[in-house]
């Protein structure tokens, strides 16, 4: 469409509210219970941030404060739709995704971790994508394995 009949004040006002779409990831999206339903906040909270900025005024500004929302809002839409609940593993004894993993690292480091889909990781918060180079040595394994990662060995203690 011609910028002419957007009002802006130049085709490079109207670029500048256009944000490129968020990676995809080509992973399946495994999520858990919980990471669907942060899934569904997210997009609930990208869709109001929309409406907030859809009272603002000046065509300009409004397009500049849409951007974010409406790219956050086709991301979450997308991965809704692609969301592949998966059910907490039924047993403790071979880790899988949804398992919690304690892990010794060789220095001595304890470390606990929820494997979890993509968009639910946050290992600050204890939680790794079932795609990490970690989660991916630990599925299959059991409490008292050895697995090595980057020449060091990683001993597990307990998967619940």
């Amino acid at each position: 469409m011609s910028v002419a009949f957007l009002k802006e004040e130049s085709a490079e006002a109207a670029s500048e509210t256009q944000l490129p779409p968020r990676e995809i990831s080509p992973h399946a999206n495994l999520v858990t219970e919980t990471g669907l339903k942060a899934l569904e906040t997210a997009l609930a909270a990208a869709r109001e941030a929309y409406q907030a900025a859809n009272a603002i005024e000046d065509v300009n500004e409004r397009r500049r404060q849409q951007a974010g929302p409406l790219r956050d809002a086709r991301y979450f839409a997308e991965r809704l739709a692609s969301a592949q609940l998966t059910p907490p593993p039924a047993g403790s004894d071979v880790i899988a995704f949804g398992s919690t993993v304690t892990f010794r690292r060789e220095d001595g480091r304890v470390e606990t971790y929820r494997i979890v889909g993509e968009d639910e990781a946050d290992p600050k918060l204890g939680a790794i994508s079932y795609v990490s180079p970690i989660a991916r040595l630990l599925n299959g394994k059991s409490a008292g394995d050895v697995i090595v990662m980057a020449g060091k060995e990683i001993e597990i203690e307990a998967v619940g």
